[in-house]
């Protein structure tokens, strides 16, 4: 049994509103259903969250811009993004899935439509991979040096408790990597384990990239998730120039309290007091990794 997902709550307005050019770098948009299935072997089925409803999250909280992300339920059916992508190509970019069997022609394609990254998955549950339908490192060894050629980045599903053995396959893949969610690991164990302390190092030297989202993804203890601020705050102290931020809507396979996006921003402006850091993270940063235009 393929398990459902609840829907997202009506996201409510933030206190602070986003500067002008904001962007959410982390959402998806999944269906209609009947116009863009789901996969077969998904591990969970989504509501309906077409283009219509994220524009309107998006208006809620503020944000101009907004970077969409291929959810798993999709499988390697990119098709819902890449159409939200051609009807808004003023504001959206996007980060794809597929293998090294897709036709070089095809990823040129996608570029051109605003597709910025491919997204991997490295993150393992009981010795398994979390989510089914996603794409190994192995073959990011593969389409490197098209990914390269096109100045595209690698997104990488990953609990950070695993990156120090990861470290050395990223840097013989070469490509400019972005880690999700602060790394996604268990807020429980505190920032002072090897996996969270090698993440801080290779951002505080330029050598990767974080979204500092996904705080619902660390602490289940809603609606303020206590245990990920000191996540989110050393990683501000480590390169806030290699930081950007997205509410993860319309948080698929959540497990705990549904989030509400206005609401996780409020908590990105408490856990950011300074503005200028607030606008690098929000508009500066996305701009130069998805090829924003000002």
């Amino acid at each position: 049994m393929i398990p459902a997902c609840p829907a997202p709550l009506e996201p409510s307005r933030p206190k602070i509103a986003p500067p002008p050019k904001s962007c959410d770098t982390h959402c998806h948009v999944f269906g209609p259903g009947a116009r863009f299935p789901y996969a077969d072997d998904r591990s969970y089925t989504p509501p309906d969250a077409p283009l219509e409803k994220y524009l309107g999250m998006l208006a809620t909280v503020g944000m101009e811009r907004g970077v969409l992300v291929q959810g798993s339920a999709h499988g390697s059916d990119n098709s819902a993004m890449l159409d939200a992508l051609e009807r808004r190509p003023d504001m959206l970019r996007g980060v794809a899935v597929a293998d090294e069997t897709i036709a070089p022609a095809e990823l040129r394609r996608w570029d051109a439509l605003g597709i910025r990254a491919l997204r991997f998955n490295h993150f393992f549950r009981g010795g398994q991979l979390h989510y089914r339908g996603g794409v190994t490192l192995e073959s990011a060894k593969k389409l490197a040096p098209l990914m390269k050629n096109l100045g595209w980045h690698l997104q990488l599903w990953i609990d950070c408790k695993d990156l120090p053995d990861t470290i050395p396959t990223l840097r013989e893949i070469g490509l400019p990597v972005l880690i999700d969610h602060m790394g996604r690991t268990d807020a429980r164990a505190g920032t002072g384990t090897p996996g969270f302390q090698s993440l801080l190092r290779l951002v505080g030297e330029g050598g990767c990239w974080v979204k500092v989202s996904g705080a619902h993804r660390l602490s289940n203890n809603a609606p303020h998730y206590p245990e990920a601020r000191p996540f989110h705050e050393a990683l501000v102290r480590a390169n806030p120039d290699q930081l950007v931020w997205g509410s993860d809507w319309p948080h698929p396979r959540i497990e705990g309290d549904m989030p509400d996006a206005g609401k996780l921003f409020d908590l990105f402006c408490e856990w950011t007091p300074d503005a200028a850091t607030r606008k690098r993270i929000l508009v500066d940063n996305p701009a130069r990794l998805y090829g924003f235009v000002a």
